[in-house]
């Protein structure tokens, strides 16, 4: 997924070279997508800055400081820093201008520009699938670990204009959900 938000920004916003990742460093599964969007941003000639940190604070700064120079665009990774601080977030790059794209659709809801992740219903059916096995009999150890079968791409509109961003029709297609 963390290479699809890089292909996304670049398809949104394609005048961006330069791409802020707000993470939080000590989470290794952030690590992980960090090096996932360096590779797949040296594809597209992008440099990447690490951001974030531990707080809400370590967020602003270095959004703020990011943000001073041109052609810029921001991606959220998953995890507890950026979803507790999303508002924060939302509103940094709205401030700033900068076109973002989020792991989650309730950040795009909230406000933001673009998201690409996981359905957020389909695991409550996957889960429903596992008990009515277990009711049936079947042993918990012995059932398979699940992940997510179904992303789902939506777009902001109204964030788009207040950036002045014109979605491409071939992204506006593809999208499970458009806010206007």
């Amino acid at each position: 997924m963390a290479a699809k938000f890089v292909e996304l920004l670049k398809e949104i916003a394609p005048y961006v070279t330069h791409v802020g990742v707000v993470r939080d460093p000590t989470v290794t599964a952030s690590i992980g997508q960090l090096g996932v969007i360096q590779s797949a941003a040296r594809s597209f000639g992008l440099d990447v800055s690490p951001l974030g940190g531990r707080d809400a604070k370590d967020i602003e700064q270095t959004v703020t400081e990011f943000a001073g120079g041109s052609n810029r665009g921001l991606i959220a990774t998953g995890g507890p820093l950026t979803i507790n601080n999303r508002d924060l977030i939302i509103s940094l790059a709205a401030r700033h201008r900068l076109p973002a794209v989020y792991p989650l659709r309730f950040f795009v809801t909230d406000g933001g520009l673009i998201s690409y992740g996981p359905d957020s219903v389909d695991p409550s059916r996957q889960a429903a699938g596992y008990v009515d096995r277990i009711l049936k009999g079947e042993k918990p150890a012995d059932l398979p670990v699940q992940s997510a079968t179904r992303y789902e791409l939506v777009i902001n509109l109204k964030t788009a204009k207040a950036l002045g961003l014109t979605v491409p029709p071939s992204l506006l297609s593809r999208a499970d959900e458009i806010i206007e």
